[in-house]
């Protein structure tokens, strides 16, 4: 590792920088997480039916989508860390209020709120991270975002554990989930805290014609020579853009919101969430005690997490690519089996397994593949609303697939001919349909700068307009 210095860089000093801002990831888990075990008290505490269920699982993914929609805008006027802060005090807004509401209308007020933040940190954290690493560990950096998104599941859900524990079914229907979002104010001091102990994006910076700042930071970084060159590099980038949103449609650009959009929708669509959303309930239909449940979705927050760091130390290795097509295969044949097992009464140790099967391959690929490439391939000036677009896209899917996933499983008909297997072979479409675009449409940017990424789209381009020409002749 090298030190800080005048001409050298510091791998420990990004590393603590990222592991600040991946804090708003951490967050993000903890935030939509909770619901998981305290879901099921809830339903109990305000007798709501299954499309209340859905609305009040889904109701902080809409809040996700607003939060996202502005924090790009807002991250390229006032700075990706400003926006990490606001999201700190909205998570601590939420927590507390989330622990102490009266109706299930106040309830969910709190739960937008605290969705606001997550979709803010959803788009502020990896771009801050992609924007201060170098380019030979910045797929890693990126990754622990995601590492950070799944360790916020797993300690959420062993706190649920052991605040369930305290008492019986009647005082977690009464008290025991307020605890457990209550629990989210201490995490989100620490960010808030924290936050204004880190610097700010250099490549916002040199935006804002702060080339000094963005030099010392690119310099504590990866040393002098690599700040000179990414100096230049991005000032390049920067001059070559209007900074409008409209850049996109342009020529070459077009394909590029087209494929943001598209891997953020086929990521939620996949089902992802109905795991970590309602997974103790899943296990609660198989025959599973409460408590069990709470223990079997801990196994899945600890698998997440584990094969999350698998694909960590691999994203620069192999490349974006290859861990996304065998991911999405592994995710299609685990689905399918889990559709299988419910249509054929073949559950319990069955869907554990297949369940399991599931969040390895999705923690090992489209997890974290689909953030990292979602903070490579966007121009740098427009690079907070493109990933605005993108991610707004991400949370409605998100709250769409978390909405009906208890109406379909639910749903008095589809139980008669499908036996809950219904919804599982929905996400199993959604997982081909990942396959195939991904083989089709989506290029390997391992290695490159995102600068170089950005000129392999101009090109592209290029390449087809001159071959476009060449046709008409």
């Amino acid at each position: 590792m090298g030190e800080s210095g005048v001409g050298r860089g510091s791998t420990v000093y990004v590393l603590v920088v990222c592991l600040v801002a991946a804090l708003g990831g951490l967050l993000f888990g903890y935030d939509t997480g909770v619901i998981n075990g305290a879901i099921g008290p809830l339903v109990a505490k305000f007798s709501l039916n299954a499309m209340w269920k859905g609305w009040a699982t889904g109701c902080a993914l809409l809040g996700c989508a607003l939060g996202a929609g502005a924090a790009g805008p807002l991250s390229d006027r006032f700075g990706r860390k400003k926006v990490l802060i606001l999201a700190a005090v909205l998570f601590l807004v939420s927590a507390v209020g989330t622990a102490v509401p009266r109706t299930i209308v106040t309830f969910i007020l709190y739960r937008i709120i605290g969705g606001v933040g997550v979709g803010a940190a959803s788009i502020a954290s990896p771009m801050y991270i992609a924007e201060i690493s170098p380019a030979r560990i910045r797929g890693r950096m990126v990754s622990v975002n995601q590492f950070a998104i799944v360790t916020g599941f797993l300690v959420v859900f062993f706190v649920n554990y052991f605040i369930a524990l305290q008492g019986g079914e009647a005082w977690n229907n009464e008290l025991g989930w307020r605890w457990m979002f209550g629990s989210e104010s201490l995490p989100a001091v620490v960010l808030l805290v924290l936050l204004f102990f880190v610097p700010e994006s250099p490549r916002w910076l040199t935006k804002q014609r702060r080339e000094e700042e963005a030099m010392a930071i690119l310099t504590r970084v990866d040393g002098a020579d690599y700040a000179r060159r990414e100096l230049a590099e991005i000032k390049e980038a920067i001059s070559m853009e209007t900074g409008s949103i409209r850049q996109l449609f342009h020529p070459g650009m077009r394909i590029v919101l087209v494929i943001g959009v598209v891997l953020a929708v086929l990521q939620q669509a996949t089902g992802i969430n109905v795991f970590l959303y309602f997974g103790t309930d899943i296990f609660k239909q198989i025959g599973s005690e409460t408590s069990a449940a709470l223990l079997q979705t801990i196994i899945v927050g600890a698998v997440n997490m584990s094969f999350t760091v698998i694909a960590i130390w691999t994203v620069d290795r192999l490349g974006r690519r290859p861990l996304m097509l065998i991911g999405s295969v592994g995710m299609a044949v685990s689905l399918f089996s889990m559709g299988a097992a419910q249509y054929f009464g073949r559950t319990e140790v069955w869907m554990l397994l297949f369940i399991l099967g599931y969040i390895a391959c999705f923690a090992l690929s489209v997890g974290p593949v689909v953030w990292v490439i979602l903070s490579e391939i966007f121009p740098t000036r427009i690079r907070g609303r493109a990933m605005a677009i993108s991610t707004v896209c991400l949370w409605v899917a998100n709250y769409v697939v978390s909405q009906t996933f208890p109406m379909m499983d639910e749903n008095p008909w589809l139980i008669k001919y499908f036996h809950h297997a219904f919804p599982f072979w929905v996400y199993t479409a959604a997982c081909v349909a990942m396959l195939a675009f991904i083989w089709r449409f989506v290029p390997e940017t391992k290695g490159k700068t995102l600068e170089e990424i950005e000129k392999h789209w101009l090109e592209r381009e290029r390449s087809r307009s001159a071959g476009m020409i060449h046709g008409r002749q």
